[in-house]
């Protein structure tokens, strides 16, 4: 199966990509929203995932990798909601902007811009590639 591409979103007060480095793995727990519910599910290991600071900073700012497919969410009793395991890959050399997404036509389409509230979303491998390039890093 190909290696597919995703993007998820923590705001760094509560986990951030430092947080994610410090402790070497995480699960990607909170997640209440059907859609975003369903994207963890659809997650096979060895994805690569977009780490984006929501609300304080606005940006992508590193690659994970899945490392543990859908599991039932530890933090909860409500068998609907799953969780990841998620590895840090690489920080990007220059974290990529939403404003700088935004502006960026090749990346008009991407659900970070139609559907901005969604915590955890598919990426095309044309627009990782695209992010990956913005931030001036290679994995």
């Amino acid at each position: 199966m190909p290696r597919r591409h995703w993007l998820a979103k923590s705001e760094p007060s509560k986990y951030s990509w430092a947080d994610l480095v410090r402790d070497g793995s995480t699960y990607w727990d909170g997640v209440r929203n059907a859609q975003a519910r369903n994207n963890l599910a659809a997650m096979s290991k060895g994805d690569h995932v977009l780490y984006y600071h929501s609300n304080e900073g606005k940006e992508v700012v590193g690659v994970a990798r899945v490392t543990r497919e859908a599991y039932q969410d530890p933090t909860t009793d409500d068998d609907r909601w799953l969780v990841v395991d998620l590895t840090p890959v690489k920080a990007l050399v220059q974290p990529v902007t939403l404003a700088t997404i935004k502006a960026d036509d090749k990346l008009a389409e991407i659900p970070l811009v139609k559907q901005s509230r969604l915590s955890v979303m598919p990426i095309d491998e044309r627009s990782f590639e695209r992010i990956l390039k913005l931030g001036r890093t290679k994995l």
